[in-house]
C-alpha cells in the first residue's frame, strides 16, 4: 500500500503522468531516478555515428547533430562541478572520433 501512494504522489507531481500511456508512465517514473545527461549524451552520439556512416557527404546533418551533441555536453558541464578541461578534452576527444568516421585512416 504505500508502494501505491508513493507512485500516485509521483504521478501527481509529474506533470506529464496524464498524456503517456501506463507503458510510459512506468518508464517515465524510472527516467525521474536518473540524474545527469549521460545516457541521452551516449545515445546522442551513437545516432551521430550511425548518421555520419549512412550519410557521410551530408555535411548539414553532421553540423546539426554536432550542433546538438555540443549543447548536451555543455548542459551536463553546467549541471556538475566538472571542470573547463575535461569539457574541452570530452569535446576534442569527440571531433577526433567523427574525424576518424569522416576520414578513416588508410592502412
Amino acid at each position: 500500500m504505500v508502494a501505491a501512494a508513493e507512485r500516485s504522489g509521483a504521478a501527481a507531481r509529474n506533470f506529464y503522468h496524464g498524456a503517456v500511456d501506463q507503458a510510459e508512465r512506468l518508464d517515465l517514473e524510472r527516467a525521474q531516478e536518473i540524474e545527469g545527461l549521460d545516457d541521452e549524451i551516449a545515445l546522442l552520439r551513437v545516432r551521430l555515428k550511425r548518421a555520419v556512416e549512412e550519410h557521410p557527404q551530408d555535411v548539414q546533418l553532421l553540423v546539426k547533430g554536432l550542433d546538438i551533441l555540443v549543447r548536451a555536453v555543455g548542459a551536463r558541464y553546467r549541471l556538475s562541478p566538472k571542470s573547463r578541461k575535461d569539457l574541452a578534452d570530452n569535446l576534442a576527444a569527440t571531433l577526433n572520433s567523427l574525424g576518424d568516421q569522416l576520414l578513416p585512416q588508410e592502412g
